[in-house]
């Protein structure tokens, strides 16, 4: 509920005098709040001894980025390919919440996979269109596996800091604000 709060704060921040419909939400403080949430589940997560693993390993989003790559798609390529990870976290960290009993943990997972939810709903804001997983469970192309927890939470950590944030700076409705 803390991070609703939030989010409805960073939109009042961001939204002039004027009345007007749902302003995208350009303002990188709310995900630098959700890259700092990443990194103390992900410290917590180094200091756990039992009850905090995974049970099979999972697909994940590879998080480097080739530039040349990234600039040549167009927006809605970049959002296919962040919001396809983005989907592929939320079903790591569902698993992986699932399977763990320790429940300092858990709260930290939580509030990791609420912050995927609201994540997509900034893109919805941007004007990306919804993203529709794939209907066969063979993972997209640019994934790779992982095993373990502390691995999951690296590449989540990584994934915001990598593709998102350059979503969001490159984000056309953004730039228009900028102007």
């Amino acid at each position: 509920h803390r991070l609703f709060a939030l989010l409805l704060l960073v939109l009042e921040w961001t939204r002039p005098g004027l009345p007007s419909p749902l302003r995208p939400i350009c303002d990188l403080r709310v995900l630098n709040h959700f890259i700092q949430e990443a990194r103390d589940a992900e410290v917590t997560m180094k200091s756990c001894r039992e009850g905090c693993g995974l049970t099979e390993a999972v697909s994940v989003p590879q998080t480097t980025v080739n530039f040349d790559d990234w600039e040549k798609k167009n927006a809605m390529e970049q959002a296919q390919e962040v919001q396809t990870g983005l989907w592929l976290l939320q079903q790591a960290l569902s698993l992986l919440r699932t399977s763990m009993t320790n429940s300092e943990l858990n709260s930290h997972i939580d509030n990791v996979i609420r912050n995927l939810h609201s994540i997509t709903a900034v893109l919805r804001s941007l004007n990306f269109q919804e993203y529709t997983p794939p209907a066969s469970t063979v993972g997209p192309e640019g994934t790779w596996r992982v095993s373990t927890a502390t691995e999951l939470l690296q590449v989540h950590l990584n994934f915001l800091r990598g593709k998102v944030r350059l979503l969001l700076l490159d984000a056309q409705a953004c730039q228009q604000e900028a102007s």
